[in-house]
């Protein structure tokens, strides 16, 4: 990953200039950024801009940390409930600054809660095309890397998708084993343990040690009804368990997760955005 890191006044802000495409044109993302003031941020974004310029490329996009597998958005609508574990966060003065020069928003995304007591009250049609299961707790990166292998095929035609290597996306994730609930991580398998759906659910820890709500964080699936599946188990798991909400977390608009979150009629809290500036349309105005 190609990158530049600039400072100024109290902000910075990091480049990457092999990020996603956007358009069919090759782009760069801006991430790790932070600022104190409106005019540090807008100084070490120009910095930023400026480098990406004088490197031949006229898209950018962000906040991005390089990619979609680590950490990207902004908050753009928020209730101002606390944010929970491994959510985007951000000041607004920091949204200001990219939308001052003259970022806007290329796609949209939102986070709901429900109560689990009026969750998964009906239970998809029956199958025999595959089985859910819990996760046994062994073997951590042999599940992550059957994880790795599912989502590189699952995720690969979402907007601003790009590949990664199974060992960097072990190292995002072997750190977290121990904070991982067995239970709250699923498997949908064929008959033949082909596995074609997997949901990562985790208790939210940036409550306490002994949380109330649980996330589903992410779930994919490669077969029609696994995906329905494996998230009314969640719920019911999660219920029986002792939590009390769900967190349906970042889930983009134009996602199926997006019906279903509203189905089971969670109520969006947060809404997040991802930025692009187009250098040339910016140069031609």
């Amino acid at each position: 990953m190609t990158q530049h890191s600039f400072r100024a006044d109290g902000a910075k802000i990091t480049v990457y200039l092999d990020g996603p495409v956007w358009d069919g044109k090759p782009t760069a993302a801006v991430g790790a950024f932070a600022c104190k003031t409106k005019e540090g941020g807008a100084a070490v974004l120009q910095q930023a801009i400026d480098c990406i310029r004088d490197n031949g490329i006229t898209h950018i996009i962000g906040p991005m940390d390089g990619d979609t597998w680590h950490s990207y958005r902004f908050v753009t609508q928020t209730d101002e409930s606390p944010a929970f574990l491994l959510e985007p966060k951000n000041t607004p003065d920091a949204l200001e600054v990219f939308k001052d020069a003259g970022f806007s928003e290329i796609s949209s995304y939102f986070s709901a809660r429900v109560p689990l007591e009026q969750a998964a009250k009906t239970a998809p049609p029956a199958t025999t095309d595959f089985e859910i299961e819990h996760w046994d707790g062994t073997d951590p990166e042999r599940l992550f890397g059957q994880v790795f292998e599912l989502s590189c095929e699952a995720f690969a035609n979402n907007a601003f998708y790009k590949p990664i290597t199974r060992d960097a996306f072990l190292a995002m994730y072997m750190p977290i084993v121990p904070m991982l609930k067995r239970e709250l991580i699923l498997f949908a398998r064929q008959p033949d343990q082909t596995l074609v759906g997997f949901l990562f659910g985790t208790p939210n820890y940036a409550e306490g040690p002994k949380p109330s709500s649980v996330i589903l964080k992410t779930y994919a699936s490669l077969m029609k009804g696994a995906g329905q599946h494996l998230a009314y188990t969640f719920h019911k798991t999660a219920a029986v368990s002792g939590f009390e909400t769900a967190i349906h977390a970042l889930i983009h608009d134009d996602n199926l997760s997006a019906l279903r979150s509203a189905a089971e009629g969670a109520d969006v809290f947060r809404r997040y955005g991802l930025f692009g500036l187009k250098l040339d349309d910016q140069h031609s105005g």
